[in-house]
C-alpha cells in the first residue's frame, strides 16, 4: 500500500471518528491499533502498550499534574480574586480600565498557573457581572477575559510547553525564555486596543466612579498580600530560566508553595483543597490520555515513512521556506478549530520539528511561534475551550452568538502577535540568548 494511500485511509479514518464525536484520544488510539494491525500484522500491536509505557515514564510528564494542582489550590484559595482586586483598583480609573485590569490579572496569573481553565472561569464569575453592571459593552467585557484567559497557554509555566518540548526533545527552559515577550505583547495589545476603543467611544468602557476609587495608602495595602505571589512566581519560572532546576523540581516547588500560601492566608479549606485534586486528576487525565492516543497513531504513521512523506512533499516542493513555514501556520490554526492542543502536539511536531530544522529555523523560535498559534484554538469556534469555559459561567444575557463574536478582534490580535513574532524573531529569541548563551 502506498503511503500516499496511507495517509488518506488515516487522516480520513481519524476525522470520521471525530465528526462522530469520539474524544480525541480514543479516535487516534483507535485509529492507531487498527492500522497497526492492517499494515504491519497483528503480532505489532504488542509493541504499543510499549510504546505507552515509555511515554508514562517519562519524568517531564510528572510537571503536568503539578502545575494544574498549583492552579487549581491557587483558584480555590482565592488568590485570583485578590489579584484581580488589586489591578481593578490600580486601573480602574482609566476609561476601559476594568477591562485592562481583566487582562492585567489574567497576565499575572498566566505567569503562575500555566493553564487557561483557571483564569477564564474565574474571572468569568468576578469580572465579567462586574463590568455589566457598570454598563461595559459585553463584547468588550467577554473578549477581553476570554483573550486575557488564553495568555495562561504561553506565558510560563505553559504546560503547553512542556508537552512541546518532550515531544520534540526541545529544552523547556529555552522554551519557557522565549515565551515571555511574545506572552506579554499579546497581552499589551490587547490592553491597547481595549484603550483605544473606550477612549474613541467611552460608552463601551466607562471607569469607575470617583466614589468607589481607593486612595494611594489602601491600594498599596491591596497590593501586599500579592508579593508572596510575585516570590513564587520566582521560585517556579526563575528556577528553570537560570538552570537550577528542572520543571518537575519547580512544579513540585510551586504546588507547595501555593498550598502554604493559601493555608497562611486562612484562604483555603478542606473541602477547596478536595475540590482541587478532583479537578486536578480530571484535567491530567485528558491531557495523558490524548498523549497516549496520539503518540500511538504518530507512531505508526512515522514508522510507514509517513514524516518522511511529508518532509519531502512540502521541501521537495520548491516553494520557499517562509511559504513553508506559513502552510505550517495556516495548518495549525485550521487544527485549532476542530481539535484540542494535545492531539494537535501529539500528532504535528514529530512531522513538523524535523521539516523546521532542515528549512534552517530555529526550533526554539518554532517552539514558541507554535505556541502562539495554538493559543488562537482556544478562542476560535466551534470548539475553542475557552468560549465554552466562559459560556458556562456567564450570565443569562449574555448568549454563546454573543461569546464567539466578542473573540473575534482578539483572534485578529493574536494573528498580528504571531506575525510579528514571525517577522522578528527577536522578540522570542532575545531572552533565551541572554540566560542560555
Amino acid at each position: 500500500m502506498s503511503i500516499e494511500l496511507i495517509t488518506i485511509l488515516m487522516f480520513g479514518s481519524l476525522l470520521l471518528m471525530l465528526f462522530m464525536g469520539l474524544p480525541v484520544a480514543f479516535a487516534c488510539g483507535t485509529v492507531g491499533v487498527i492500522f497497526t494491525a492492517l499494515l504491519q500484522g497483528p503480532s505489532a500491536v504488542n509493541i504499543v502498550p510499549t510504546r505507552i509505557f515509555g511515554l508514562m515514564t517519562n519524568y517531564l510528564l510528572a510537571a503536568i499534574p503539578l502545575f494544574i494542582f498549583m492552579a487549581c489550590i491557587l483558584e480555590r484559595g482565592g488568590l485570583i480574586a485578590q489579584i484581580y482586586e488589586m489591578v481593578h483598583q490600580w486601573t480602574g480609573w482609566l476609561k476601559g480600565g476594568v477591562a485592562t485590569a481583566t487582562v492585567a490579572a489574567c497576565a499575572m496569573i498566566a505567569a503562575m498557573v500555566g493553564v487557561i481553565g483557571a483564569s477564564v472561569v474565574t474571572m468569568g464569575m468576578i469580572a465579567l457581572p462586574e463590568m455589566l453592571k457598570r454598563g461595559y459593552d459585553k463584547y468588550i467585557a467577554a473578549g477581553s477575559i476570554l483573550a486575557g484567559g488564553t495568555l495562561g497557554i504561553l506565558i510560563p509555566p505553559s504546560v503547553l510547553l512542556i508537552v512541546y518540548g518532550m515531544v520534540d526533545n526541545s529544552s523547556v527552559g529555552q522554551l519557557y525564555a522565549g515565551a515571555f515577550l511574545p506572552g506579554f505583547l499579546l497581552a499589551g495589545l490587547f490592553i491597547l486596543y481595549i484603550t483605544i476603543r473606550c477612549y474613541i467611544d467611552p460608552n463601551l468602557g466607562p471607569p469607575i466612579p470617583k466614589a468607589e476609587r481607593l486612595p494611594l495608602k489602601r491600594k498599596l495595602v491591596k497590593t501586599l498580600p500579592i508579593i508572596p505571589t510575585g516570590f513564587l512566581i520566582f521560585l517556579v519560572l526563575g528556577t528553570i530560566v537560570i538552570g537550577v532546576a528542572a520543571p518537575t523540581e519547580a512544579a513540585g516547588v510551586g504546588a507547595a508553595g501555593a498550598i502554604l500560601l493559601t493555608v497562611f492566608s486562612g484562604q483555603l479549606k478542606w473541602k477547596g483543597l478536595v475540590q482541587a485534586c478532583e479537578n486536578t486528576l480530571r484535567s491530567s487525565a485528558m491531557v495523558l490520555w490524548t498523549m497516549f492516543g496520539a503518540n500511538v497513531f504518530v507512531a505508526l504513521y512515522v514508522m510507514v515513512g509517513g514524516g518522511r512523506f511529508v518532509t519531502d512533499l512540502l521541501v521537495g516542493s520548491g516553494l520557499s521556506k517562509w511559504t513553508i513555514l506559513l502552510i505550517t501556520q495556516v495548518m495549525l490554526f485550521f487544527l485549532g478549530c476542530f481539535i484540542d492542543w494535545v492531539g494537535i502536539v501529539m500528532l504535528t511536531v514529530p512531522i513538523f520539528g524535523p521539516i523546521i530544522r532542515q528549512l534552517g529555523f530555529d526550533p526554539i523560535w518554532f517552539g514558541v511561534l507554535y505556541a502562539v498559534n495554538l493559543q488562537m484554538s482556544f478562542l476560535s469556534p466551534p470548539f475553542g475551550y475557552a468560549l465554552f469555559y466562559l459560556k458556562g459561567v456567564a450570565p443569562p444575557e449574555v448568549s454563546t452568538r454573543d461569546i464567539w463574536i466578542s473573540s473575534v478582534p482578539f483572534i485578529g490580535l493574536q494573528a498580528l502577535g504571531l506575525f510579528l513574532c514571525a517577522i522578528f524573531p527577536e522578540i522570542i529569541l532575545v531572552v533565551p540568548r541572554y540566560f542560555f548563551r
